[in-house]
């Protein structure tokens, strides 16, 4: 049986295209089980108050739009950088940098990998990845969360994983106090660990809040001959 990283092993594609395709993959949280975030203790001298878990999914939920830069980084330390913007409900994009051909969208339905190199379209439910607790607003994100212990009395760390489908992964989100930010907490991070142990990293800078973001952001140029624009 196929795995989705099978998806993206195809003909004619170089190695580093394809490590590429799989650490965007698990950047946007497509299949991955993931690690404790960096900043997070192994041995945290005490834990983060439960109500932190509160205060996170209500700054989710606060952010009506936001762009900020990423950078990606990969196990092997490899690093990819780019812009990503949202708007609420659902709405994502990643844009890579210039000589990447690689696009993710999210419609507010599905997450969409567009690889131009390739011509391929690959589309996955968001509530079947990690990043839905981002995106999906039906998604109960304190229901599946649960603090991890920092050594920073700034950072809230929360793991997010519904232990009813394992198979979704877990993703943890790593958030930075910062009065200006919507909910009071900063989103700075996450960290994904795959099933094949591929360690990917994204972390966020230059967050921008409720800037004007026009729908046609989430429209795409589908490679696949004779298809529409999306």
């Amino acid at each position: 049986m196929n795995t989705m990283l099978d998806l993206f092993r195809l003909p004619g594609r170089s190695r580093l295209m394809h490590a590429v395709a799989v650490s965007a993959m698990a950047s946007a949280g497509l299949g991955a089980v993931m690690a404790p975030a960096p900043l997070a203790a192994q041995n945290a001298p005490a834990p983060a108050p439960a109500n932190d878990v509160d205060r996170a999914v209500d700054a989710l939920r606060a952010i009506t739009t936001m762009r900020a830069n990423f950078v990606q980084t990969d196990r092997s330390g490899q690093s990819l950088s780019g812009v990503m913007t949202m708007k609420r409900p659902g709405k994502i994009r990643f844009q890579y940098e210039r000589g990447v051909p690689l696009l993710i969208v999210s419609d507010g339905r599905a997450l969409t990998l567009i690889d131009y190199e390739v011509r391929q379209v690959q589309r996955w439910p968001i509530r079947n990845s990690p990043l839905g607790a981002l995106l999906d607003p039906s998604k109960d994100v304190a229901r599946f969360a649960r603090l991890i212990p920092t050594n920073h009395s700034s950072v809230v760390s929360i793991e997010v994983r519904d232990t009813r489908h394992p198979e979704y992964g877990t993703i943890t989100l790593i958030f930075i106090r910062k009065a200006s930010a919507p909910g009071g907490l900063e989103l700075d991070s996450w960290v994904a660990l795959d099933s094949q142990n591929k360690r990917t990293t994204v972390r966020l800078s230059g967050q921008q809040y409720g800037i004007d973001v026009p729908e046609n952001t989430f429209r795409w140029n589908d490679p696949r001959p004779n298809s529409p624009k999306h």
